[in-house]
């Protein structure tokens, strides 16, 4: 197999998971902005989503978040999205959008809001196995606000008590992903804030937990690859959130802001054996002022050029460099990859897979846009807390 086969058969694997909470209204702190043709239910996200991977063939499956995506009847849902090539995938936990997590949802002081934190867990898992996701992801915003609000060690016993409760209402094909955040809504401490925490309750917990890494989720100058590396080293790498930040957790579209940063992540990826199922790469994503779908299409689009170009590093060019010192002779191998222009070659991939060789161009030539403008008037536009 030649070199560029190898690239492609390789792209061909990766899957990209769109979340459906991007294609609702989102916004900043100050105010949520409506788009016309946003969807108004979870199956009206299921028919945007099966656009995107209409067009891009990478993307196959679709994250809910609950209760913003609550159906009556989830293995229903599950046949609907069926039936549009798509499959539910992972379901997202919400424990910071009622009154009650003030101080915290599973490290509240109150035990009666942990249990109502951890019976909406558990509502999770159940939806997991009605839907047939395999991942159930869980984002706290517990944390405190100023020193002596709450006992620091007493709060990380209480996360380590819930999370052990979630972990053995886990079935045998399911994994629980613990995500982190630095700050925020929390600013003086945060139960959950770097990977070391996650790393740590996971491995506590045993090989069904993993940690989810938010690409956004770092402070500045914040080093994700070395996290990447050292988690799949230790085989406790489940997945990604991808988005990109300037400042803080921004939720822009991923590579926007450091497309090279995505590349150097995507090589220690390969580098380290994660282009594979175990690691569920995942947009998370809010498109405040772009369009909902074109803004999904261009990060799927990213991230393949991204995967692409980290797949064409000489590995032996660049071992055989590291190995003799040679310091720019090896960072040169990784700057000819990341030159490399891979849109020809991902071009080509998608013209093998039978489809069109420009996915945003396709999108804008289908009428989608137009067709959901016009249909989709009336009702409650889906956003947050919606």
């Amino acid at each position: 197999m030649t070199e560029l086969a190898a690239v492609k058969a390789a792209l061909k694997t990766q899957a990209v998971e769109t979340p459906s909470w991007a294609y609702g209204n989102s916004g900043t702190r100050f105010k949520v902005f409506a788009q016309p043709g946003v969807p108004r239910t979870a199956r009206e996200k299921l028919d945007d989503a099966a656009k995107v991977h209409e067009f891009t063939g990478v993307a196959p499956t679709v994250a809910l978040h609950i209760p913003w995506d609550r159906v009556d009847d989830y293995a229903a849902l599950a046949t609907y999205a069926q039936e549009r090539g798509l499959k539910l995938g992972t379901i997202n936990s919400n424990t910071f959008q009622d009154d009650d997590y003030r101080l915290g949802s599973i490290c509240h002081p109150d035990a009666r809001v942990r249990r109502k934190a951890l019976d909406h867990l558990f509502e999770c898992v159940d939806i997991m196995a009605a839907t047939g996701s395999r991942d159930l992801k869980l984002w706290f915003a517990d944390g405190t606000n100023y020193p002596g609000q709450d006992d620091i060690r007493e709060r990380q016993d209480r996360l380590a008590e819930g999370l052990a409760q979630v972990y053995e209402r886990l079935g045998d094909r399911q994994r629980m992903l613990l995500e982190y955040k630095f700050f925020e809504p929390a600013f003086y401490t945060t139960d959950v804030p770097d990977w070391g925490t996650a790393y740590a309750h996971c491995l506590e917990l045993g090989e069904k937990a993993q940690v989810v890494v938010d690409t956004g989720h770092h402070a500045p100058g914040t080093n994700i690859e070395f996290i990447v590396a050292t988690l799949l080293r230790k085989d406790k790498l489940g997945g990604f959130d991808f988005n990109s930040r300037f400042y803080a957790d921004d939720d822009l579209m991923v590579g926007a802001a450091d497309p090279f940063q995505l590349f150097r992540i995507m090589y220690e990826v390969i580098r380290g054996g994660g282009l594979t199922d175990d690691v569920a790469f995942m947009l998370d994503q809010c498109h405040n002022i772009e369009a909902k779908i074109p803004a999904i299409i261009r990060s799927v689009m990213n991230v393949q050029e991204a995967t692409a170009k980290a797949l064409l590093v000489d590995r032996d060019a660049l071992n055989a460099a590291q190995r003799s010192g040679d310091v720019l002779g090896a960072n040169a191998v990784l700057m000819d990859a990341y030159n490399t222009d891979v849109r020809p070659l991902l071009a080509e991939l998608r013209e093998e897979l039978g489809l069109d060789r420009d996915p945003m161009a396709a999108y804008h030539r289908s009428g989608w846009a137009k067709k959901i403008t016009e249909e989709r008037v009336g009702g409650q536009q889906a956003g947050w807390g919606a």
